[in-house]
């Protein structure tokens, strides 16, 4: 981006010649194959810039920011206004959309965010079902209560590190606080009873980390939600003539049942929903409910101290009543929270512009006033509290992880019953996928939370028997890591043991398929019907692939050399591995299974441990059997390091994403693959970059047909055509009359086919495909992410190519000179294969549609 605004031409969209509606073709005409085509090119993960999409050096800004822009060649800047210059060639044009996940250096703070966005990818992963709308509901339901657990979780460790370790233990304790001279105005010792050195003003004092963290976390989905959710998709109806708008419709009222007819097939697909990329109200409720939970954790933990202390005999009846009315606010207010958000889930069928106001404003004031209240509450001066032992995190961390394992457990038993209405053998883990991410989700922020803890604890001297040290559960769930990573460790060797029985398949595939063996190409293997990563045969006859030219002796598909070069045994086993790799793609719903079911059942037995015994694992092991005592202080040391080298390594790559931008864009990668869904369960995960890209798609496409009358396609690679797929939902059946989608490395199917049926699953692609028939889409063998989608031509024309060979020839030959490399998920543009399947498209694209209406 940053080299792209070398050679910026700034021009207002609405100004640009492109987006002008002054073109001899109306909407309701059609383009002819004399028409200008473009090539809307869409990259994939780890972003790219426009001068690398388009080959060239010399970029110009189409439309756009500095954000999200659309680039062209200088040279192509009006190809419009030249057509013959571009006969039977389209225009290239980049969509650079990768600053939307690793732009500036505050992208770094997403990583505190990561269990967030975790728990809202599990939202997604709904299975598919029909005429089940309240177990739907029930499922949005239950994991926005997970999300909620997630928030008091991580202010609640806040509380801890700062409020009980800091603040409570090494305040109260001589040596504790000489050793840390910046806390000796609190401490009583060394202070000689200074003012601030009471334990309730310790506390209040101490409470400014947590509410500055709670702070941090709502100004940031605040901002992000200015900048993601509140841009508003295109309406319908925007584009439209005027005489053909429907006004209730444009005006954001009426649901689906008031669309007009250009609009209400795509709406029956929950892409295609004028409101699915436009979740402002939710997303304003939900910050507004966990902004208040976070403040009401740190009341909690303030207020309740000092009220634990005036119910003992003898103290204040005043300072008691006062108590208790604190109790009975911070009730209140939780109850309140908690049906906010329960009451109201998305709102797609519309575009939702209203905001609850009353609730997004008086619910965080009201949350503040009473922490205020709490502080000055605890801050009250009581001579003789002493602060001994640790603050009850026990009970508190012990009960957020017992709700979350429940509510875990009840979306398992929903999602069982969604997936039982209308199964499919294709979707992840039989529709378990969502429970099993929220489990992870769950565990995730109970390990940072751990992490946290002991890492401070050790720093302030939690190891020495002068302080209790952070609450004992915390202590348990680190020790049980150990376990769990025996438990990756079987994963991986039980991977690796498949990759090599793979390789050697592949290895016989790879010798029939190169010619390296007496079959001729027509025995080329290619997998049984039904196999991961092997389309289906078709039950009709099918539009027949691009044909290919004959290869060189050497290349897949050619005839077989009289004499070649000698067969090189290594390059054969690279190729074999390297599509022994990918397929491994397709064994991560049993991976997520195990990881997901261990952690269940070691989170509950440490659940247990702690509090049946009420000490620590090496300690309940005490005078027990030799081996039980010596695993458990082994377990327990292992877990703390673990923590402690995760916890750094995890600054570490926060402070190195901070500074450099590659490391960030890096990073960036995890956010294209899980901030492509909206915040539909939790407020502070990172935004949905979609929100942004998918409206930016929608009206380049809608604004271009309408102003040249031409032919388009939409070409996307990788995440890139998820994002071009959402986009052709988005589009009113009179312009995708107009554009075509080409898809290679497509994880349409082979990932959010299978991890999100409800929304990628067989039939909603099956209603893309219906909706645009000109769709084809390329893979390889090789790539791990990319693969078929699996339509087969009873839903329109044939959609998958035949796999594109990789590498394009094994040996030398003369149009591959030098070994020809294993592009595996990258450069599909290498293939001449692909330049065919392109023009194919568009003279599809330009033979079914009648020429441009004229005025009688």
């Amino acid at each position: 981006m940053d080299r792209a605004r070398e050679h910026t031409t700034h021009t207002d969209p609405g100004e640009h010649a492109e987006a002008r509606d002054d073109s001899p073709h109306p909407l309701s005409g059609r383009s002819t194959t004399d028409a200008t085509a473009l090539e809307l090119l869409v990259h994939g993960v780890g972003g790219t810039t426009p001068e690398r999409m388009l080959d060239d050096p010399r970029t110009v800004r189409v439309t756009g920011d500095d954000t999200a822009a659309v680039f062209r060649r200088i040279d192509d800047a009006d190809a419009e206004k030249r057509p013959a210059d571009y006969r039977g060639k389209p225009v290239p044009e980049a969509y650079v959309w990768c600053n939307l996940t690793s732009g500036n250096s505050s992208r770094a703070l997403w990583l505190l965010l990561l269990p967030f966005m975790v728990v809202n990818l599990a939202h997604w992963m709904r299975p598919s079902t029909r005429g089940r709308r309240s177990a739907v509901r029930l499922y949005g339901l239950l994991v926005r209560l997970t999300g909620l657990t997630l928030t008091v979780l991580l202010v609640a460790a806040a509380c801890e590190v700062a409020l009980d370790l800091t603040a409570w233990q090494c305040a109260g304790a001589r040596a504790c606080a000489e050793a840390h001279t910046w806390l000796g105005f609190l401490s009583p010792a060394v202070s000689d009873g200074g003012w601030w050195s009471q334990p309730g003003r310790r506390l209040a004092v101490a409470a400014v980390v947590p509410t500055a963290l709670t702070g941090l976390l709502w100004y940031l989905s605040h901002r992000t939600w200015s900048e993601y959710e509140s841009q508003r998709p295109m309406d319908r109806a925007d584009g439209r003539p005027e005489d053909q708008r429907t006004a209730p419709y444009a005006a954001g009222g009426g649901d689906a049942a008031h669309l007009p007819a250009d609009v209400e097939d795509t709406a029956r697909v929950a892409l295609g929903r004028p409101g699915f990329w436009y979740g402002r109200r939710l997303v304003a409720r939900l910050r507004a409910a966990h902004a208040a939970a976070g403040f009401l954790t740190v009341a909690a933990a303030v207020g309740t101290s000092a009220a634990r202390h005036d119910r003992r005999a003898g103290g204040p009846a005043l300072l008691e009543i006062l108590g208790w009315l604190l109790n009975s606010a911070l009730v209140l207010l939780a109850v309140t929270l908690v049906w906010v958000v329960c009451r109201r889930g998305r709102s797609e069928r519309r575009l939702d512009t209203r905001l609850d106001g009353a609730v997004v404003r008086r619910l965080p004031a009201c949350s503040i006033a009473v922490l205020v209240l709490a502080m000055v509450y605890a801050g009250w001066s009581r001579p003789g509290w002493r602060s001994t032992g640790r603050l009850p995190g026990d009970l508190t961390f012990g009960g957020i992880t017992l709700m979350q394992g429940l509510l875990v457990i009840a979306l398992g038993v929903v999602a069982h019953t969604l997936y039982r209405s209308r199964p499919d053998p294709r979707t992840a883990m039989y529709g378990l996928a969502g429970p099993a991410v929220a489990m992870l989700a769950c565990a995730l922020g109970g390990v940072m939370s751990a992490g946290v803890a002991q890492r401070v604890a050790d720093w302030l001297g939690g190891t020495d028997d002068a302080l209790s040290g952070p609450p004992v559960l915390l202590t348990w769930q680190a020790s049980v890591i150990p376990p769990l990573l025996l438990v990756l460790l079987g994963l991986l060797g039980w991977l690796a043991h498949r990759t090599r029985v793979l390789r050697r398949a592949e290895t016989a595939a790879v010798e029939r398929e190169y010619g390296l063996v007496g079959e001729g190409p027509h025995e080329r293997a290619k997998g049984l019907p039904g196999e991961e990563g092997v389309p289906d045969p078709p039950s009709s006859p099918v539009e027949p692939s691009v044909p290919r030219q004959p290869t060189a002796p050497g290349v897949p598909g050619g005839p077989r050399p009289e004499e070649h070069e000698a067969h090189d045994a290594g390059r054969t086993r690279r190729i074999a591995r390297t599509r022994a790799m990918a397929a491994l793609t397709d064994r991560a719903p049993r991976i997520v299974a195990v990881t997901s079911t261990v952690t269940l059942l070691l989170g509950a037995a440490a659940l247990t441990g702690a509090l049946v015994t009420g000490e620590t694992p090496a300690r309940a092991a005490q005078g027990s059997y030799d081996f039980v005592e010596g695993a458990a202080q082994t377990a327990q040391a292992l877990g703390s390091w673990l923590i402690g080298v995760g916890f750094l390594l995890f600054v570490t790559w926060g402070r190195r994403a901070y500074k450099d931008a590659s490391a960030r864009r890096t990073i960036g990668i995890l956010w294209d693959v899980g901030t492509f869904w909206p915040r539909a369960a939790h407020p502070f995960a990172p935004p949905c970059y979609a929100e942004r890209a998918v409206p930016d798609l929608t009206w380049r496409m809608a604004t271009w047909t309408r102003a040249t009358g031409g032919r388009l396609v939409i070409s996307g690679h990788s995440q890139g055509s998820v994002l071009a797929a959402a986009a052709a939902w988005q589009l009113t059946p009179s312009v995708r009359g107009r554009v075509a989608l080409l898809t290679y490395g497509s994880p349409l199917e082979r990932l959010y086919g299978r991890w999100f049926p409800a929304h990628f699953g067989p039939e909603p692609l099956a209603a893309l495909h219906r909706e645009v028939d000109r769709w084809r889409n390329l893979y390889r063998r090789t790539d791990p992410i990319g693969g078929p989608v699996r339509l087969t031509s009873r839903h329109g024309p044939q959609v998958d190519a035949e796999p594109f060979p990789d590498p394009l020839a094994y040996d030398r030959t003369g149009a591959h000179p030098l070994p020809a490399p294993i592009l595996g998920h990258s450069d599909y543009q290498a293939d001449p294969a692909f330049v065919a399947e392109r023009k194919h498209l568009l003279d599809r694209l330009g033979t079914e549609l009648p020429g441009p209406r004229t005025s009688p």
